[in-house]
């Protein structure tokens, strides 16, 4: 409890297992200001809803520590979350928005919600619009490909079947 650690070079397993004991160690000071300061050297390995719960508490993160949060964590914020965690902070969040990680949190955000932060970030995803995320290979098919190939192959022959039924009908 009284060791101070900084696991900033630690592989993120390392972090995330640091966080937990942290936070473990901390518990009994977690509704004091001090438990901010006791626990943002591990934040690094903090998950999302943490995250979220740390933020009504307005702790005025500042932005290195932002980050350098867990990307997964970080992608899962919404923009009124991190106004929370970053409070007088907020600000400085905008120098960042071309950079990694900020760029890719930005544009998984919707621009109306961005907006309300007004610091002019740009980027966000505009009304109407939806984000396809696409996997860079494709998931392979359990079935043999000549299977596969047969199934597209017959499809036309099939449809127009279905086509003369529903005509005779």
């Amino acid at each position: 409890r009284l060791a101070s650690l900084d696991p900033s070079a630690c592989s993120q397993e390392t972090k995330d297992l640091l966080y937990q004991k942290a936070k473990e160690a901390f518990s009994d000071l977690h509704h004091l200001p001090a438990y901010y300061e006791l626990i943002v050297p591990y934040l690094g390995g903090a998950p999302a809803v943490d995250l979220k719960a740390l933020s009504k508490d307005d702790v005025n993160m500042n932005i290195t520590t932002f980050v350098a949060l867990r990307r997964e964590s970080l992608m899962y914020l919404t923009p009124s979350v991190v106004r929370g965690l970053l409070g007088l902070n907020l600000p400085e969040l905008a120098q960042w928005q071309n950079r990694a990680p900020v760029r890719d949190w930005i544009l998984l955000q919707k621009q109306s919600e961005l907006d309300q932060l007004h610091i002019g970030l740009t980027g966000g995803t505009q009304e109407g619009y939806l984000n396809i995320v696409t996997p860079k290979f494709p998931a392979p098919s359990s079935a043999p490909l000549g299977t596969v190939a047969m199934a597209f192959h017959l499809l036309p022959a099939l449809l127009l079947s279905l086509l003369m039924v529903s005509i005779s009908s």
